[in-house]
């Protein structure tokens, strides 16, 4: 293998601290490292709660996947750990199939993104289009903010339906057991952020907001709900790694499609955050480095009884702002989390979910990206459609089916307008660009008898494959020779080569002399490698028009074969 491709997934830890590293980016790292381990308590354990498991498992996956990501990830700054992008797919596995499938499901999704990495698909994020991001996201906004009306009212609903719908109804009908106590916590934590982050922004909104709800239930004795009486004490370690046992009955499809979507969602959301990153502390990440460490960090932090995780693009602008230099800083937030747990874990446990459903909320609206969503309907239409199919599929079906038809609408719109800037002229339509006038002035007197030129501008795709088919059903009386300019085209696929195929075939059927003029030697190396060569002829394939019409003139002539 050649040493540039190995480069692609050396991790930027290696670049930036084995190498460089020095005692005053340490003190940089450190301050930043600590203050996003803060930041990023009440945000793991809330995810880990809305995605359907306990608080701890989000503590476990910031702590093993955050440390992970930063050690092997292509990502200068980023900071991994639970998202709110996973929060719809995990909590209906989690309803569907318990927790141990979920165990399975990101293994599978872990393997999926180390041979997405090592198969160099990093780069094609950028094919990702921008409505479908931004359809989903607001999208799981939507879904995550209903998940958390049940805490944030009080209500006693014992089991709260995945779907949107039936949600919306269940907490319609439970109503009438809304406890104003419980509302009180939350909306006062949600007023207490919303202050924090107008008036003192530099202060660590969700720690700050949570521990002052702790601390007033605690004082006043409030009758609320805490993490200890949903789901008991937390532990002050990490558990053991460990692998579950296959269940006994799994719905392979059904496996297949949510291990696809997470390994999706971690790529997307990853690189989407390095992205960010870059473009607020500067460097350029490497996408494939990026995915190996995100499946290696998947990996592992399941098996320490974690959940899915992938960049977080919230944590790590709030690391790159309060002075991190390179990745330890992801490393030391890791290392602090896992110090909070093991110093803290039983004051953890006495934080009201009313408070944590507060947090939620907000992390809904920042998540919601309404300003973008709005801004779109400015946009064409079709990426409009792209937008509100992937957000009512998001919120109304299921995240995977939004995600599979946002990309086959984003692919079909891509499709019609590259047709629409390829096209198929004939000669007297066309316009000389380096003069400004009209062909029928100057080449067209050239052009003898009884031939037409046609000329394909733009990719010859299959959008204007169907064009070509019908440019011989045109005309009256069959031309004696047919001259199909390709000067530009820089590409052509293999549609627009069966239609070539086609219409050579239909010309020597009709005994019409097909000839190929203006052939790059890009496209040339395109016809060969489709076998065309040998159809069209050599001696009817030439560089430019002028040496096709000598060719006309004097078929026998030597030298007007070449094609350079």
């Amino acid at each position: 293998m050649k040493k540039s491709y190995w480069h692609e997934f050396i991790p930027k830890s290696w670049e930036y601290v084995w190498k460089k590293y020095s005692w005053g980016l340490f003190k940089s790292d450190l301050l930043a490292g600590m203050t996003v381990g803060v930041v990023a308590l009440p945000l793991s354990m809330a995810l880990a709660i809305a995605s359907g498991v306990s608080p701890e498992r989000g503590l476990y996956t910031a702590i093993i996947a955050g440390f992970l990501i930063s050690l092997l990830g292509g990502s200068r700054f980023q900071i991994g750990g639970p998202t709110g992008a996973f929060v719809v797919v995990l909590y209906n596995i989690v309803q569907r199939s318990g927790y141990g499938e979920l165990v399975l499901i990101t293994l599978f999704a872990g393997c999926l993104l180390l041979i997405a990495a090592f198969s160099r698909l990093g780069r094609w994020v950028k094919y990702i289009p921008y409505p479908l991001v931004i359809g989903f996201t607001t999208g799981i906004a939507v879904i995550i903010f209903s998940s958390q009306v049940k805490d944030f009212l009080g209500l006693k609903i014992e089991n709260l339906p995945a779907d949107f719908i039936p949600k919306w109804t269940a907490i319609f009908s439970n109503i009438s057991t809304f406890d104003a106590t419980t509302f009180c916590v939350a909306f006062g934590t949600l007023m207490l952020i919303l202050g924090i982050r107008r008036f003192i922004p530099v202060v660590p909104w969700g720690i700050v907001a949570v521990v002052v709800a702790t601390l007033a239930t605690s004082v006043f004795d409030l009758p609320v709900e805490t993490i200890m009486m949903r789901y008991g004490e937390m532990k002050r370690t990490l558990p053991f790694p460990e692998i579950p046992a296959l269940p006994q009955f799994i719905d392979w499809h059904l496996f297949i499609q949510d291990a696809f979507t997470v390994a999706f969602l971690a790529a997307i959301e990853s690189l989407l955050s390095a992205i960010v990153a870059d473009g607020m502390g500067g460097g350029r990440y490497r996408a494939n480095a990026e995915l190996m460490g995100q499946g290696f960090a998947n990996m592992a932090s399941v098996m320490f009884g974690g959940i899915p995780a992938t960049g977080a693009i919230a944590r790590t602008a709030t690391s790159i702002k309060t002075g991190a230099k390179t990745p330890v800083a992801g490393m030391i937030h890791a290392v602090t989390l896992f110090l909070m747990l093991l110093l803290f874990a039983p004051w953890i446990s006495q934080v009201p979910l009313a408070a944590l459903s507060a947090v939620l909320m907000m992390v809904a609206w920042n998540m919601s990206e309404l300003h973008h969503f709005f801004h779109l309907f400015k946009a064409p239409l079709g990426d409009i459609g792209v937008l509100l199919s992937t957000f009512l599929l998001t919120v109304f079906v299921d995240l995977t089916v939004a995600v599979e038809v946002g990309m086959i609408l984003g692919a079909f719109l891509f499709m019609k307008r590259v047709s629409d800037i390829s096209k198929v002229t004939s000669l007297d339509k066309l316009e000389k660009e380096e003069e400004g006038v009209d062909l029928d002035a100057t080449e067209k007197k050239k052009v003898p008898p009884h031939v037409e030129v046609y000329e394909i501008s733009g990719p010859f795709f299959f959008g204007i494959a169907y064009s070509l088919k019908n440019v011989l059903a045109n005309f009256e009386f069959p031309p004696k020779a047919f001259i199909l300019r390709m000067r530009k085209v820089p590409v052509i696929d293999a549609s627009g080569m069966q239609a070539l195929t086609e219409l050579i075939l239909r010309c020597k059927k009709q005994n019409i002399i097909f000839i190929l003029s203006g052939v790059s030697p890009q496209l040339l190396d395109s016809l060969k490698k489709f076998k065309l060569i040998d159809l069209v002829g050599k001696d009817h394939i030439f560089s430019n028009i002028d040496l096709a019409l000598k060719y006309l003139e004097n078929p026998h002539a030597p030298g007007y074969t070449e094609t350079t």
